[in-house]
């Protein structure tokens, strides 16, 4: 079998090299102008996702309501509530930034993209992925920034949660919408070159990757507990990818899913966002000097969630 290689993990790796050997102007202040240069970047990726989607898939999928209530469940409720508990077991055997980055990555919603291609990929439900996908990013916008605001008001913290679901709507949903309403026009040119618009897309997030490690660099965040900060993110990114994908199939088994929706189930719910967690963080936490260590979990969670479920969905895809 021929090993592919991914390009935008390895971007990920040298977006993320390149911030702690040259942090300077990707950080506040800098020749990037990352205050600006992340919102129209974030706007950007999300106004080519609007003239790119069509709402006519979801009108096949829109009645399975007893599916969309578990990847929803999921997604917003089982793994916040893992989160808060891996905060409360492990509050004074590892640094609060980063319990703060796992709860954060909990509380994010679902891939698009990578959720509907694997389960296209393993002949499970694609309609339904496309709609609870897209459904997880529309909810996130509010539902996240709502468990963030109750995990740091439980440690005595705020956030300006109405200033942040307002940001989120302008730089996040505003654009889906403008996009939306110009795929009449654009719709076609954007299918046509959906390579270009990937590279675009995917180009944007590394920039948010260069730009999130800068400003922890040159505050000397990571001397000390580099390592360990890594090791534990992979541990527990590991531990709730398992968790989630064995506890997904089990209630799906449970609920007599079929077989084309266990799949769509265990890809739309065990997995999350890096295209709209890392814009999130980026316009919750803006030039937080900790907001490396808050977005690693993320960025190791992301590539884990991919290898694991593309292993499966070749799996699945090969059964007669």
């Amino acid at each position: 079998m021929k090993l592919r290689v991914d390009w935008f993990l390895l971007g990920l790796l040298a977006a993320t090299t390149l911030a702690f050997a040259y942090p300077d102007p990707g950080s506040h202040g800098g020749a990037l102008h990352p205050e600006l240069s992340n919102k129209l970047g974030v706007a950007l990726i999300f106004f080519l996702n609007g003239a790119g989607l069509s709402l006519q898939a979801f009108r096949a999928a829109s009645l399975r309501w007893p599916l969309h209530v578990v990847i929803q469940s999921a997604t917003f409720l089982a793994f916040p509530l893992l989160g808060l508990l891996i905060s409360v077991v492990f509050a004074k055997l590892v640094q609060p930034e980063l319990l703060f980055g796992l709860f954060f990555l909990c509380a994010l919603p679902s891939t698009v993209s990578s959720s509907i291609a694997l389960t296209a990929a393993a002949r499970g439900d694609v309609p339904s992925a496309l709609f609870n996908a897209t459904l997880s990013n529309l909810l996130g916008v509010f539902v996240t920034p709502l468990w963030v605001s109750l995990r740091l008001a439980s440690a005595g913290q705020g956030l300006p949660l109405g200033s942040v679901v307002l940001d989120l709507v302008i730089w996040l949903l505003l654009p889906l919408f403008l996009g939306q309403v110009a795929r009449r026009f654009i719709g076609g040119f954007v299918a046509r070159h959906r390579r270009a618009v990937a590279a675009v897309d995917r180009g944007t997030i590394l920039l948010l990757v260069y730009t999130s490690f800068c400003d922890s660099v040159k505050s000397s965040l990571w001397h000390g507990h580099g390592s360990s900060a890594l090791f534990l993110s992979v541990g527990a990114s590991v531990a709730l990818l398992a968790l989630m994908i064995a506890s997904l199939s089990a209630g799906a088994r449970l609920l007599g899913f079929s077989r084309e929706e266990r799949i769509a189930a265990i890809f739309c719910g065990s997995k999350k966002t890096l295209a709209s967690g890392l814009p999130m963080a980026r316009l919750m936490f803006g030039a937080n000097p900790q907001l490396g260590l808050i977005v690693l979990p993320l960025l190791v969670y992301h590539p884990l969630q991919l290898v694991v479920c593309g292993w499966l969905a070749g799996r699945w895809g090969r059964e007669p």
